[in-house]
């Protein structure tokens, strides 16, 4: 009898293992963004790898590990920094244009892919929502996709241009370096700050130019413009005169981008003023230029015109939070971003005031938002704690140096108190998870609670547990 029913019923159905049922549930997989991203993204980290993995693309005479090659990638594509080989010398013309490569994508698709994540959860609102939301954001609709990616093609070429012409001229000008070679060191910076991806063609990554504001400043607004989101920038270009105009995304990230940077850098300067090892061995303009610098690139950048090695145990402290809250949404930055932190803040601001509603000026901010908030907070927070507790359970490195570590490499900031070579494989590896997780997680975490928010047809009795 139950055989007979299990025939029965199975009759004239496709086997799960059938091509078509494979076919079937491939496209399913394909129809989540945040699937989507995750494999785009890994599938350009394995072909970076093993294109770095070619003899023709390390200075030595064989190629270059896997290990080596997979984290070299991974940094680059998910525009983080961090380096366990010295990029001048280790990888040759071939292997750097790879790396430069990747960071372009990495960068550019990240922008580009979350973008275009928030147009696929434009499709999944209802109208009324949609409605809302077109008037929150000042856009036209659905029919935006092909307008957003070239705008984001468009934003980036135009920034690497102007700051990699205005390094190329401070390069042949300012260091007597070759034409050809001051515009490919024009081109790779201008890309890699754009990208906030923290590479450098130097062995010092920019110690050297640590008091020369035309290196110095033009790749710090380079930081800024792709910190502060895609977004961001779009609508600017649409309504820069009329800030009344700006959706409340635009006025939380820039106002709480900025506020963080000025706090950064008036901290960072301050603190390491006299300090011979950092600022303290400049003069006093020279000590401004890198204080500002220092204070900016933590917003994920990851270059660096001092030795963070030797910076006092608070400012690296300080440079952690910096790193860990990273910048703006839908950009090239890491970290939980700056919206994130914001939304938090006021979250709590409406607990302690005793309100019944998070109010920031005129917008409400509803219960899923704050979810979501809480959620990629606490979430990011435990994974780092992880990892932090794993590297101090393999190495007998300091907690500070390892703390500092594994924050940069979840924010995909790239700065170091120079660890990174001396950690073992596993350790290496660790790491690896980390970018990889603090560049895509936040992203494919709050598409996929969007996307999978469900509405009970009930209400279970309130329950009231002890908090504190």
């Amino acid at each position: 009898m139950y055989f007979s029913s299990v025939a029965e019923a199975t009759a004239g159905k496709r086997p799960l293992d059938s091509p078509d049922a494979r076919s079937k549930a491939r496209r399913r997989f394909l129809r989540s963004p945040g699937q989507t991203i995750v494999v785009a993204f890994g599938a350009v980290i394995v072909l970076g790898t093993i294109l770095l993995m070619l003899p023709i693309a390390r200075s030595g005479p064989d190629g270059a590990p896997l290990i080596t090659a997979l984290f070299t990638a991974t940094s680059a594509v998910c525009v983080t920094g961090l380096i366990t080989v010295d990029t001048p010398l280790y990888w040759t013309g071939f292997g750097q244009g790879i790396i430069l490569l990747l960071i372009q994508v990495g960068g550019l698709g990240i922008m580009a892919l979350a973008s275009l994540v928030g147009l696929l959860m434009f499709h999944r609102m209802g109208l009324r929502t949609r409605l809302t939301a077109a008037q929150e954001t000042r856009s036209a609709g659905i029919g935006d996709v092909r307008r957003v990616l070239l705008g984001v093609l468009k934003v980036s070429i135009m920034t690497e241009t102007v700051v990699a012409a205005i390094l190329t001229g401070r390069f042949v000008f300012g260091y007597g370096e070759a034409p050809v070679r001051a515009v490919y060191l024009g081109v790779f910076h201008a890309v890699s700050a754009f990208n906030n991806a923290g590479f450098a063609l130097f062995s010092d990554n920019l110690i050297g130019f640590a008091t020369d504001p035309s290196i110095c400043l033009p790749i710090a607004a380079a930081v800024i413009l792709g910190g502060v989101g895609f977004p961001v920038l779009l609508e600017m270009r649409r309504s820069f005169a009329t800030p009344r105009k700006w959706s409340i995304h635009t006025r939380l990230t820039l106002a709480t981008y900025f506020g963080i940077l000025f706090i950064a850098i008036a901290f960072v300067t301050a603190n390491e003023w006299n300090n011979p090892a950092t600022l303290g061995a400049f003069d006093e303009p020279g000590r401004l230029i890198a204080g500002f610098f220092q204070g900016v690139v933590p917003r994920t950048a990851g270059f660096n015109s001092v030795d963070y090695g030797e910076m006092k145990d608070g400012t690296l402290l300080a440079t952690s939070m910096l790193m860990f809250i990273g910048g703006g949404s839908a950009g090239t930055a890491g970290g939980i971003k700056v919206t994130t932190f914001i939304i938090l803040f006021f979250v709590i601001l409406a607990e302690v005031r005793g309100g019944r509603d998070v109010n920031v000026g005129d917008r409400r901010i509803g219960p899923r938002v704050q979810r979501q908030a809480l959620t990629v907070a606490l979430l990011s927070v435990g994974l780092v704690m992880l990892a932090t507790l794993l590297l101090l359970e393999i190495t007998s490195l300091p907690l500070r140096d390892v703390l500092f570590e594994t924050v940069s490499a979840f924010g995909t900031v790239g700065l170091s108190t120079g660890i990174t070579a001396d950690l073992p494989v596993f350790g290496q590896i660790i790491l690896v998870g980390l970018m990889f997780v603090g560049r895509l997680g936040p992203i494919t975490l709050v598409s996929a609670l969007a996307l999978r928010e469900k509405q009970l047809g009930y209400t279970l009795p309130e329950g009231r547990p002890l908090i504190g």
